[in-house]
């Protein structure tokens, strides 16, 4: 055999191992509608907060937090439908296996450190710390990004360690954490998205 043919069964090797280990199929246009979706979010946000509000305490005890904590979440389920919706067509057409121990592996592994700084920034909101939560926000994301990444596409571990690094300044400068969380979650998610449908996604 060539040394091209070895090079050749090697890559085809290695393709099989990391199909067998690592859910690949996550979808870049997803990473996009989810900055989107937070854009969104966060534009109808500040507009209730500077239109309805003219002082924290308001804010944060009012119709105005609990709609804004409303859009929050109305970000999430939309950004989570979008990306198992795309997953799985994506998953289809590869061929490969939408719910096996790869996927779980990748779920558990996301959703730990997710759900325990959902948990953390709903205590922290009970406190009234909520200049805080912007930046809890993104260091546990990231944090659930980097976990899962051992999982799937290595790539996205580098969001994750933007995330953290983006949340740890909104920590420091919590008056800044809105916009911090705004290119966190929306600017970086399309940025990510972008690049990973034109590394991965247009090959196929």
């Amino acid at each position: 055999m060539s040394n091209e043919d070895y090079l050749k069964d090697i890559s085809e090797i290695k393709h099989l191992m990391n199909k067998s280990s690592r859910f690949i199929s996550l979808s870049g246009l997803s990473g996009i509608l989810a900055g989107i979706y937070a854009l969104i979010g966060a534009s109808v946000a500040f507009w209730l907060v500077n239109t309805y509000s003219d002082g924290v305490l308001f804010i944060f005890h009012g119709w105005v937090f609990w709609t804004c904590m409303a859009v929050l979440m109305l970000i999430a389920l939309l950004s989570a439908l979008t990306g198992v919706i795309l997953t799985v067509r994506k998953a289809k057409k590869n061929d490969e296996k939408i719910w096996d121990s790869s996927s779980r592996r990748l779920l558990l592994n996301f959703l730990i450190p997710l759900l325990v700084g959902g948990i953390y920034c709903l205590i922290i909101l009970d406190q009234g710390r909520y200049g805080q939560t912007g930046g809890l926000m993104l260091i546990f994301y990231g944090l659930a990004l980097v976990s899962a990444s051992k999982y799937s596409l290595g790539d996205i571990r580098y969001l994750g360690y933007i995330q953290i690094i983006l949340g740890l300044i909104a920590s420091y400068y919590p008056g800044y954490g809105f916009w911090l969380w705004v290119i966190g979650f929306g600017i970086m998610h399309i940025v990510y998205g972008t690049w990973m449908h034109f590394k991965y996604d247009r090959k196929l």
